[in-house]
């Protein structure tokens, strides 16, 4: 029998005497790991246990927090971004009931208020510049409100080209 395996066995039966000195419906779980090193981690848990509870307890008492680097939320937060993404450009949905939908959802909205405002810019646009072309033709305007409805529809123009038509 290896070292690890020993180890494990003796560390399952000091468990199993300390859950039996336990409150009712407590749980007991042990986590060991070398930082660098995730092939050496050994995690022992109680039947029954929720690693949900786990972390909540961690977060509560142990000082898990938003704040720091781990690769947890570091996935999660690229899950997030992915998933708002996404929405944003109204593919690839998360499926019925996935906690991801609530961000994907976010994204849509974001990009279709997007295509709302860009079509509205195009239009908008088109408009002024028929309107300058006919200001140009039929001569006699102010020559100042020809030169600021240019310099918008320049504006316009710049905004646009950043914008897949």
């Amino acid at each position: 029998m290896s070292a690890t395996e020993r180890f494990h066995n003796t560390a399952n039966d000091c468990l199993e005497r300390l859950a039996a000195d336990l409150w009712p419906d407590a749980k007991l779980a042990l986590v060991i790991y070398t930082a660098g090193k995730p092939e050496l981690d050994i995690v022992l848990k109680d039947s029954g246990l929720n690693v949900d509870e786990v972390v909540s307890t961690l977060r509560r008492r142990g000082g898990l927090g938003l704040d720091g680097e781990n690769i947890y939320k570091r996935l999660l937060c690229d899950a997030i971004l992915g998933a708002m993404v996404f929405g944003k450009q109204n593919s690839n949905p998360p499926p019925a009931g996935h906690w991801g939908q609530e961000f994907w959802h976010i994204g849509r909205a974001e990009g279709a208020l997007q295509e709302e405002l860009v079509h509205a810019l195009r239009l908008v646009r088109k408009e002024l510049d028929s309107c300058q072309r006919v200001i140009h033709y039929a001569g006699g305007f102010n020559p100042a409100y020809v030169n600021d409805a240019q310099a918008a529809i320049k504006v316009a123009d710049a905004v646009l080209k950043k914008i897949p038509a």
